[in-house]
Order: C-alpha cells, then sequence, then structure tokens
C-alpha cells in the first residue's frame, strides 16, 4: 500500500482523479469499521452515514499530505486522519447536552479529589458516598457520561502544544525533531503510568477496547459483564484518566 500512495501521480496527472478513487474504494471497508465503532457509543440520531461521510473526507486528506519518507505504514496514518476527522466533526457538532456534560465534570473532580486524599482509585460505593448519590445512581451517571467519555480519552488538552491524540502517545515514534522526540516520549511515559495506576478491571477494558480494539459487547463476553457494564467501566477509566492527566499536565 505504502508504495500507492508513495507513487501517487502528479495533482495535475490525468490519472490522479482515477488512482485516489481507487484507494478511497480499497479503504472504505477501514472507514465503515471505524464509524461503526464510534457510532455504537452515539444517540440514535446521529446518522451513521454522515459519520462514514466524514470519514471518507478524513482518508482523502490522508492520501493527500501522507508521505512514505517519514517511515509510517499508510494504513496507519489513514486511520489516524480518519477517526480525527469523524471525531473533529462530533465535537463540532456539540451533541453531548449540558446536562451530560456536567455530569462528567462531576465525576470527574469528585474521582480526582477522593483519589487523592485516600491515595488510591476509590471504589464505586466511595465515590457514591462522596457524591451523596446511590450507587445505581452513580451508575446511571456513567450510562449517560459514556458518550462524552468516547471524546474524552481521543484527546489530551496541554494549553501548551494544543490537542493530540491521547492514543498518539504510545504508538511507535516517527523522525520528528530531537526536541519533540523527548517530550513525546515525555508525555507516553506519562499516559503509560496513569494507565498502570488504573484499578485492574478497569485497565483491562482500555487494553482491550484501545489496543486489542474490541468493542464493549466482545469484552463483556470475555469479562463476562453485561455490555453495558462494560460501557461504565470505561467511562469511569476514560474520566479517571483524564482527571489524573490534567492535574500533572497543570503542574508542569
Amino acid at each position: 500500500m505504502k508504495a500507492a500512495v508513495a507513487y501517487l501521480p502528479s495533482k495535475r496527472a490525468k490519472s490522479y482523479s482515477q488512482k485516489r478513487q481507487e484507494l478511497i474504494v480499497k479503504y472504505t471497508p477501514l472507514i465503515k469499521y471505524i464509524a461503526n465503532r464510534i457510532a455504537i457509543r452515539l444517540p440514535s440520531h446521529i446518522d451513521i452515514e454522515d459519520i462514514v461521510n466524514t470519514g471518507v473526507l478524513g482518508l482523502m486528506d490522508a492520501i493527500e499530505k501522507f508521505d512514505p519518507k517519514r517511515g509510517v505504514k499508510f494504513e496507519t496514518y489513514a486511520e489516524f486522519r480518519i477517526k480525527g476527522a469523524i471525531l473533529d466533526e462530533l465535537r463540532a457538532m456539540d451533541w453531548v447536552p449540558r446536562s451530560v456534560r456536567k455530569i462528567a465534570t462531576w465525576l470527574e473532580t469528585t474521582g480526582a479529589e477522593l483519589e487523592k486524599k485516600l491515595g488510591r482509585p476509590a471504589h464505586d460505593e466511595e465515590l457514591a458516598a462522596a457524591m451523596d448519590i446511590e450507587v445505581d445512581k452513580l451508575h446511571h451517571f456513567l450510562s449517560r457520561a459514556g458518550g462524552i467519555s468516547l471524546l474524552s480519552l481521543e484527546m489530551v488538552v496541554n494549553k501548551n502544544d494544543g490537542k493530540r491524540p491521547l492514543m498518539d502517545f504510545l504508538s511507535d515514534k516517527d523522525d520528528k525533531n530531537p526536541v519533540e522526540s523527548l517530550k513525546l516520549e515525555e508525555m507516553r511515559d506519562i499516559v503509560a503510568d496513569c494507565i498502570e495506576q488504573l484499578p485492574e478491571k478497569e485497565k483491562l477494558v482500555i487494553s482491550l477496547y484501545y489496543y486489542d480494539e474490541l468493542t464493549m459487547k466482545e469484552i463483556g463476553s470475555v469479562l463476562k459483564l453485561t455490555e453495558s457494564r462494560v460501557s461504565q467501566i470505561h467511562t469511569k477509566a476514560v474520566l479517571r484518566l483524564r482527571g489524573k492527566l490534567k492535574r500533572i499536565l497543570e503542574e508542569n
């Protein structure tokens, strides 16, 4: 695949449009896979076809900007651009209700404060008690905040460097300049350490979802949990990670 993109004709060549279309057709299954994986976590009123179309734009952007000299596989780069385009569009749509954002912030803030106080991750019962709600209500809140967690883990906000994909910090190094490589290496260490500090079940869900790319339903089968419970654990892990990373970035 790298060769096909590396030798993409000049935009002025007659064969350019044809070659680009061939690449779009070839990678349409990848777009649909990514779109469907994201759509599982979205409200039913969001049209999957709109997500797929946005993914196509992301793929076209990848084709235009791909540089084989950087030593990155095209599939890896294309997946990054497709997913980024879809998530950017979802953010622009602002489909998450304000009430859900408030719930997510409440969960994140309370969890971070409690973890700092206890010196370890809080259990559901402890978090519910700190929020003065029942455990069932906590689980309900986690389910409602599931959509926002989809966007939260994708980006780490650094006031100096802007937004970067969180999982990108754990990917292979490329040929960036030494200063940039050092900064990325430091962030990789921070993110990896934060994930390592998660409770075992949360760490496992993050690993299965983001690294092994299992669906929530598939993870439920592995862990013998319902899909909704896996989603709650994922949301809790994401909010916990976001709180940890925010605190670390603010301190640094």
